[in-house]
């Protein structure tokens, strides 16, 4: 029939076998066009909505998955993929030397404080895809309206504080409040994000008025210095003292609980010897004696003993002669 059709505009064979090879050509090519609209790969950390006429249909897990081409289309969402958003700053090329820039980025980062001072925050909003629906079709432009609600939040959070509690001990409790009240208001406008951490990357006065803030900062620091050295030695001497009058003390009712014993003894010790002396007063008496001498004899060193009758006492030196 084909051939019936060229033969009515007396069409020449080498024409006519060029356009039946050009319709092949042409069918092969819509018909790889329709395969390639049909099947597509969603990677692992991906998750692919699939969309007819820009209307949601349905979510496709990671794999190969099929469409309806030309009427639907798989919009493909790192759902696994950790991102981020940084404030105060810009990187320009990551690597083991990283370098940023600030150019363009003080109007979000130079911030008011409670106490009506300035201060420059740099901070970072690490982030993920929880809800690829949410976030494709519940707001306009997520990631500039996470952008617009992280610095709202940041704003918040340290015109609440005074600019001392913002560039020192406050910064860890900054840094987690920040995270809370984004996601809390991620959630309310149903943005689809979850919030992994809020980082302080760097928290400075601004330049015109950095030279007086660290001159403060150094005195700060080295009355904390000097407050803790007293404290030291406080804290050595006061207890060092403490012991010792403890240890006196205790030397001291030691000291008398001993003379009270002994007192105690002596005076059991005299009442049992009255008690025998006055059962027996003169063998109590001779006992007393003999145990006196036998006491103090020992002390005396050489002794000579003799009797009522003795006259000489010659006799009983040993006098040697040279």
């Amino acid at each position: 029939m084909e051939n019936n059709q060229f033969n009515q505009f007396n069409i020449p064979p080498e024409i006519k076998k060029i356009l039946n090879n050009s319709r092949l050509i042409i069918i092969i090519v819509v018909l790889v066009i329709l395969a390639i609209g049909t099947f597509f790969q969603v990677e692992t950390e991906e998750i692919a909505v699939i969309t007819r006429f820009g209307k949601y249909m349905r979510s496709v897990e990671p794999g190969l998955n099929m469409k309806i081409p030309l009427i639907e289309k798989a919009l493909k969402v790192p759902v696994e993929r950790q991102q981020k958003l940084e404030f105060g700053f810009r990187t320009v090329s990551a690597g083991i030397r990283s370098q940023y820039t600030k150019s363009g980025t003080k109007d979000e980062s130079l911030m008011l404080t409670g106490d009506l001072n300035l201060a420059d925050v740099e901070w970072v909003v690490q982030y993920r895809i929880e809800d690829p629906y949410n976030y494709l079709f519940k707001v306009r432009n997520p990631e500039i309206t996470l952008r617009d609600i992280s610095e709202a939040a940041m704003r918040q959070i340290v015109g609440d504080r005074t600019v001392n509690e913002v560039l020192t001990v406050g910064r860890t409790e900054v840094a987690s409040k920040m995270e809370e009240l984004t996601q809390e208001i991620c959630r309310e406008y149903s943005l689809g994000i979850k919030i992994d951490q809020v980082v302080l990357q760097d928290v400075n006065p601004p330049d015109p008025v950095k030279d007086a803030f660290n001159a403060v900062n150094e005195a700060q620091q080295e009355k904390e210095t000097l407050i803790n050295k007293a404290k030291s030695e406080y804290n050595k001497v006061i207890p060092k003292a403490r012991g010792q009058s403890e240890e006196t003390i205790q030397k001291a009712e030691g000291y008398a609980t001993e003379r009270v014993n002994n007192a105690l003894g002596e005076v059991a010790r005299f009442n049992d010897l009255y008690r025998e002396y006055v059962k027996a007063p003169e063998v109590t008496k001779r006992r007393i004696y003999l145990e006196t001498l036998e006491d103090v004899l020992p002390k005396l060193g050489n002794k000579i003993i003799t009797d009522d009758e003795g006259n000489q006492a010659l006799p009983l030196l040993q006098i040697k002669m040279k």
